[in-house]
């Protein structure tokens, strides 16, 4: 089947990425085409909606400009704490239809109103309904329109084209669910600078989708606080030293709030992956797999494997992906691959 080409725009808390991708329909042969990012400074974005919308334009306009890309059309993701994700059974209908009937369906679901979230559904399994008529087991996906359409007039002001809003779990899943992590049940946990990702998928389907409200700027933030460095020294502590960075003399006393710090994000990841484990009791996550810039922390991943008492591995996105020469910034690509997942994961959204 002939590829088609996508590109996936992730606006996070410190930077913004995009990549140009293209891909087969099954999402076996996936080529890197182009790459580019920007950084942004603290609290342009904060919990995934733009707050400093001039500086994002001007980002943008850099990354289109830096990136060379071939289009302006772009696949956006969505995945913060105003973003919930529920299982949920519906009739085995045309998706225009079923799309149609969310809003009658899913009030009791959502932790807001219905005409102030942007709904749609993802079916995952065709079942047989309680009366024997055909239906899909499926997750249904509620934004809350405010943040959404925000990002949406940043990335249009840009003079860019959203195509398609996609939730940032399923394009963790779409590229990272591959290989031999596309079988059992696995755990995909991706931290970002203030938010993490828990995707738990089987088989490679998803089964459970969770956005944590911590990652590792809170990490450096907390450090920063307890030692009374800027935040950019604690920045190149903790890339260096990681979690044990308080047991030099000069940060011990930084001990106790940083590490409730990271008690609170460690904590946050293993009661996601219990709570599925309560509901979902037959397929138990065997590998925790980790993304995104916080899995570089030193240590994070073991105090992860440890809470879980799960195997913890780094995931890297490149594996199995072919990297263009057009990619300009490969060489320093090289040993931070898992910051890619989420825009990579987005690039593949469409591009089959």
């Amino acid at each position: 089947m002939a590829k088609k080409l996508a590109i996936g725009l992730d606006i996070g808390g410190t930077a913004l990425r995009a990549a140009e991708v293209s891909s087969d329909a099954k999402g076996t042969k996936v080529e890197l085409q182009r790459y580019a990012e920007i950084p942004l400074p603290l609290n342009a974005v904060r919990d995934g909606e733009v707050m400093d919308a001039a500086t994002v334009v001007q980002g943008l306009k850099a990354l289109w400009a830096k990136g060379g890309f071939t289009s302006k059309d772009v696949i956006m993701g969505v995945g913060n704490q105003r973003v919930a994700v529920r299982p949920l059974t519906m009739p085995q209908l045309p998706m225009e239809q079923l799309q149609a009937a969310l809003p009658f369906q899913v009030q009791d679901l959502l932790p807001m109103p219905v005409e102030e979230a942007l709904l749609g559904y993802y079916p995952t399994t065709s079942i047989s309904g309680a009366d024997g008529s055909p239906a899909f087991d499926g997750m249904l996906v509620a934004a809350a329109r405010e943040t959404v359409l925000t990002n949406l007039q940043v990335v249009e002001a840009a003079g860019l084209n959203p195509v398609v809003i996609d939730l940032a779990g399923f394009a963790l899943l779409r590229i990272m669910a591959r290989g031999a992590l596309s079988g059992g049940t696995v755990a995909f946990v991706d931290i970002g600078s203030r938010g993490t990702s828990v995707v738990v998928a089987t088989d490679g389907m998803p089964k459970f989708v969770r956005n944590i409200p911590n990652g590792a700027q809170d990490l450096t933030d907390s450090f920063a606080r307890a030692t009374g460095i800027s935040l950019e020294e604690a920045f190149q502590v903790l890339r260096t030293r990681g979690l044990a960075a308080t047991d030099a003399a000069e940060y011990q006393g930084a001990a106790g709030p940083f590490g409730g710090t990271v008690r609170t994000l460690v904590d946050g990841i293993r009661n996601s992956i219990a709570f599925y484990a309560s509901t979902t009791p037959g397929a138990p996550v065997t590998t925790v797999v980790l993304s995104g810039g916080g899995a570089f922390v030193p240590g994070l991943g073991q105090a992860i494997a440890s809470t879980t008492r799960m195997r913890t591995v780094l995931g890297n996105p490149l594996e199995g992906v072919q990297v263009s020469k057009q990619v300009r910034e490969a060489d320093a690509l090289r040993g931070r691959e898992a910051t890619l997942a989420m825009t990579i994961g987005l690039g593949m959204g469409v591009a089959a």
